[in-house]
């Protein structure tokens, strides 16, 4: 009944947060613990009472901050400065404007969105199709969940005890630029004649004197947690200072009567999230207390004995999880089980969350149920199919990408190694 209830919800399309509180109830009603409905009032409340949840609203409110400051532009320029002479000039533009808005926003969703609502328009007078443009914007925003800071790196880290914040926020540096240099080369090749005349490339001097104040947040914000000055958190409150220093006090962008709506945007976007955790470790408690998580580990221990089959296993499973369910949720329901399982096979623990993110930010931009593409088509309006028909191969590309960092782990764990992780 509980299972029938959780698949009948998910396709009547509710909130998968009360989803996970429906079959909940229903599980516990079948059963003799009592108390059950005050269980899971204090187990969702206690999954979010912990001081290093709140790296996440904050993190959310610094990318809306510096969005509302007008920094877009110039970390396209920025971009344009350093790429925008190559072949295929804009379509580079576009990608490596989403590397440097990934240390912004940590979100592939705000970075389609925000750099959409540029680059579509721009890309279709230079000659790009339009479908192309949104595709392209849609496939290369997956690099801001990987590239540091990162929402989704945080709740892994938080999910799974152990696991070090700055330690994942270097490990994804490597596979984040390996993702912008393998859409580098297929747009070197393939959307080449696209582009109708070369791009203007304005002062480059003035474009990096532009970009130094946005682009040194991250660095300032994750230079400051490897060396031990502030925690995660902390970091987070910087960032949110730093970002109202810049839009209000420097760049002058935000006036003030702007800053509750500001405000409002990042608490209905960490509500989203913070739902989901408390409906997730509510359940996972319950998991806890059945032993399932234990009974799932023995049994794929002994019958598992590989790291390369398992690592198989796990890239086709996630990528059929990332089709139904939103990365985040898919994080905090799997990975409480999962990681044990590698663990115990001797899988590094920073190369196998890598893994994982970014397995799961691939649903973002696969069909049926990709939110990048949705919004990529609410800007482009060309219909989601010529979307998803342009996107495949970039699709593809980035699946190679994943291969590569699934089995040559160095790639991902060489910079944390290098920095004592």
């Amino acid at each position: 009944m509980m299972y029938g209830l959780f698949i009948l919800l998910l396709l009547l399309g509710v909130p998968f947060a009360f989803v996970i509180l429906g079959g909940l109830l229903v599980f516990m009603l079948q059963g003799d613990m009592p108390y059950h409905i005050r269980i899971v009032a204090q187990q969702m409340f206690g999954g979010l009472n912990s001081f290093p949840l709140l790296a996440i609203p904050l993190f959310i409110l610094a990318g809306e901050v510096m969005n509302e400051a007008g920094i877009t532009k110039r970390i396209i320029d920025l971009a344009n400065a350093l790429v925008g002479r190559m072949r295929a000039g804009l379509a580079q533009v576009n990608i490596w404007a989403s590397v440097l808005f990934a240390g912004l926003s940590g979100s592939a969703i705000a970075d389609t969105s925000t750099l959409g609502r540029v680059f579509i328009p721009e890309m279709e007078k230079e000659g790009y199709p339009r479908d192309f443009a949104a595709a392209l914007t849609a496939a290369s925003s997956v690099i801001g969940p990987i590239i540091p800071p990162s929402i989704p790196v945080i709740i892994y880290a938080l999910t799974v005890t152990g696991v070090s914040v700055p330690a994942l926020f270097l490990a994804g540096v490597i596979p984040g630029l390996l993702i912008a240099l393998a859409l580098s080369i297929y747009v070197w090749f393939a959307a080449a004649h696209y582009a109708s005349r070369e791009r203007r490339t304005g002062s480059r001097r003035k474009a990096v004197l532009n970009g130094l104040l946005p682009v040194a947040m991250p660095f300032a914000v994750i230079g400051s947690i490897l060396a031990g000055i502030v925690t995660p958190t902390e970091a987070a409150a910087f960032a949110v200072a730093y970002a109202l220093i810049v839009g209000v006090g420097v760049y002058r962008s935000i006036p003030l009567r702007r800053l509750p709506r500001i405000f409002s945007r990042a608490m209905v976007d960490s509500a989203v999230i913070m739902i989901i955790m408390g409906a997730v470790a509510a359940a996972n408690w319950l998991l806890t207390y059945n032993r399932i998580p234990n009974i799932i580990t023995e049994w794929a221990l002994a019958t598992v004995d590989s790291q390369i089959i398992f690592l198989l296993v796990i890239l086709v499973l996630l990528l059929v999880v990332g089709l139904m369910l939103e990365g985040i949720a898919a994080i905090l329901v799997l990975v409480p089980i999962l990681h044990p399982i590698a663990v115990g096979l001797g899988i590094d623990p920073l190369h196998f969350a890598i893994v994982v993110i970014f397995n799961l930010m691939l649903g973002l931009i696969t069909p049926p149920v990709g939110l990048c593409l949705f919004v990529a088509d609410s800007v482009a309006r060309t219909g989601l199919a010529p979307i998803v028909r342009r996107i495949m191969p970039m699709l593809a590309i980035q699946i190679m990408v994943l291969l590569l960092i699934t089995f040559v782990p160095s790639l991902v764990t060489f910079l944390p190694r290098l920095a004592g992780y």
